[in-house]
């Protein structure tokens, strides 16, 4: 056959092929038809499909960020808030108000010296730092005792800018603030806790110390996990840690705003900056809240979440690359798998693919949305083998585990609290009640009367002539002396009865449920007890310590107040009439105690003796 003619056959077969395609057959137009719908169903399938992976990687990732950002704000806190509460205390210890106050006075500095080296060795890092307002002396000593003998450093002075970090803190009047300093006369680069010493209004100076810098990044900010960036930053925005030290905003307190380095400059956009700020003002109006948004950082876009610790001033603020966390290409089999349904089955199966992929991927996403919320995720795990299915199970999985970690947190969390009000509650040095917890305990006792006409006794109790043994034996042992004391009382008396430190060398009693009589013979056993048994020091001196002690009965309707002002006038009289006695405060009262009552308080006190004894 010659060429042309070839030509020409070739011609003929594709004009034939494309009549038959367009031609009027129904079975042509049928095929173009589900073509074309399966190519539209295809593309809206692979539209669909794509939109429920980024919504659920946005709710997944927003989950995360979420437990992020309270897990950097409890290790934030856990951190912090100890620090925070010793340098609290010290800031209102009534030794360190009355030093600053007259701080050359020797006996006054003697005391403030102690008091300071006793929290010294309580802070985390046992350093300690304090400026004296009137004279600007600013005292210093470390882990290693190095100032010890000496704890003066220098005097701070207004012109310089080394020392602008105290002026600027004076000036918010009250409080403790946090900043990230350079000392450059110590060459310490620490986070201060900076507490002002405060009395009727007046700043009579600051306490305080200090966490290492870059143990804090390391502990707290410098996260093992890629793709999560975590930054403290403080109300201004400055950037008070970050694992770049190059973006730390140091000495931020002491800056004008456009001087700092702030978080809002990691922020592409203006309107950007502007969802940030209003996510930390949401953040500090409701701190039990996450704020988060998705915010373009560097050319990309980053999801945020902001947390608000208000104990300390702090934003935590968590940056998360939800691409370098989740891996979409796990769903990638998903989409493929609903193409090939759709490809496969067509229109007439579309109610198939629905029940076999959507319905799923509905209840996988009614999981993520219950875990978001709190709620464990309530569904029956997908045994198949498929991708929906093992993405079903470790969703099940990762539900129990977020669930039971954050119960975990939340018990923690608790168990913290708890240990916080009872150290709240708790003398430091004789681990009894102090008067706070003393208070909350007569309340409480009151609360629980049931019988109008029952009466408790009240005991004030002070060592005598203690500063005698502080003068000659030292305050070591006025500590010792006042710690014994502590643990005979306590033994003495019976589980109802309560026994605090009020203050100083004197304690509180109260008695529960007693007579006159039962409460004199309690309170001369007691001075009895303290006269017979020296108390024996640490050097082995052995110190004769007694007690005077004003007793009284108290009423359903007396307040407490009231009750320890007339206990109070009754140990003035012990006093006054040589110490080392008890007196009963003499109120008019009817009494209708029985016999075995007093035999019974009599008993009970001749046991605590004696086993106190032995």
């Amino acid at each position: 056959m010659s060429a042309p003619a070839l030509l020409g056959a070739k011609r003929a077969m594709m004009k034939s092929l494309i009549g038959r395609l367009a031609g009027p057959s129904l079975r042509t137009r049928v095929l173009w038809l589900v073509l074309a719908a399966l190519v539209l169903v295809g593309l809206a399938g692979w539209f669909a499909i794509n939109r429920i992976i980024d919504s659920l990687t946005l709710q997944f990732g927003t989950m995360i960020a979420e437990r992020q950002v309270q897990y950097d704000r409890y290790r934030g806190m856990a951190a912090l808030s100890r620090e925070i509460s010793l340098a609290e205390a010290l800031s209102r210890s009534p030794v360190m108000v009355d030093w600053f106050a007259d701080e050359q006075n020797p006996e006054r500095m003697a005391r403030g010296l102690a008091e300071m080296e006793h929290y010294r060795r309580s802070f985390t890092d046992q350093s300690v730092f304090l400026v004296v307002n009137a004279s600007g002396n600013y005292y210093f000593n470390d882990a290693q005792n190095s100032f010890g003998a000496d704890p003066y450093s220098y005097t701070l002075e207004p012109s310089l800018q080394r020392d602008a970090w105290y002026y600027a803190t004076r000036e918010r009047r009250e409080g403790c603030h946090l900043n990230v300093n350079v000392d450059e006369v110590l060459r310490l680069t620490k986070v201060w806790i900076n507490c002002l010493v405060n009395r009727g209004g007046e700043v009579l100076g600051m306490v305080g110390t200090g966490l290492d810098l870059t143990d804090f990044i390391r502990e707290v900010v410098d996260l093992p996990q890629p793709g999560v960036d975590s930054i403290f930053v403080d109300q201004g925005g400055a950037v008070q840690a970050h694992r770049d030290a190059s973006l730390v905003d140091f000495r931020s307190i002491t800056k004008d705003i456009a001087e700092k380095t702030t978080v809002f400059s990691l922020v592409d956009t203006l309107e950007d900056m502007a969802l940030l700020r209003a996510m930390m003002n949401g953040a500090m109006e409701a701190p039990n809240q996450i704020r988060t948004a998705t915010l373009t950082m560097g050319g990309m876009p980053k999801l945020v979440g902001v947390g608000y610790l208000d104990h300390i001033g702090w934003y935590n603020i968590t940056v998360m690359d939800l691409d370098a966390i989740i891996d979409r290409r796990i769903f990638l089999p998903v989409g493929l798998a609903a193409i090939a349904i759709l490809l496969a089955v067509g229109l007439a199966l579309s109610w198939i693919f629905r029940i076999a992929v959507l319905d799923r991927l509905a209840k996988v996403e009614g999981g993520l949305v219950a875990l978001r919320e709190g709620r464990r995720a309530v569904m029956k795990p997908d045994r198949s083998a498929d991708e929906i299915g093992r993405l079903s199970r470790t969703l099940i999985e990762m539900s129990d585990t977020i669930t039971d970690a954050r119960l975990s947190l939340e018990s923690q969390v608790r168990e913290r609290t708890e240990q916080l009000q009872s150290l709240v509650n708790l003398d430091a040095l004789t681990k009894i009640d102090n008067r706070r917890g003393f208070e909350e305990k007569f309340i409480v006792n009151r609360r629980r009367e049931d019988d109008a006409s029952r009466i408790n006794g009240l005991m004030l109790i002070d060592v005598d002539n203690f500063k005698a043994v502080n003068d000659t034996a030292g305050h070591s042992a006025g500590d010792q002396v006042v710690i014994e004391v502590a643990r005979r009382l306590k033994a003495s008396l019976r589980r109802v009865d309560v026994c605090a430190r009020w203050g100083g060398d004197e304690f509180i009693v109260l008695v529960r449920d007693c007579s006159p009589q039962g409460l004199s013979q309690i309170a001369n056993a007691l001075t009895d007890m303290m006269r017979q048994m020296p108390v024996v020091l640490s050097d082995g001196e052995r110190l004769a310590v007694t007690i005077s002690i004003g007793a009284v009965l108290v009423l359903v309707e007396d307040s407490l107040e009231l009750a320890t002002e007339m206990a109070d006038a009754a140990l003035y009289r012990a006093k006054e009439e040589g110490r080392d006695r008890v007196v009963l405060f003499e109120r008019e009262m009817a009494m209708g105690q029985d016999a075995d009552d007093d035999a019974t308080d009599d008993r009970t006190v001749a046991q605590a003796i004696d086993s106190e004894a032995v």
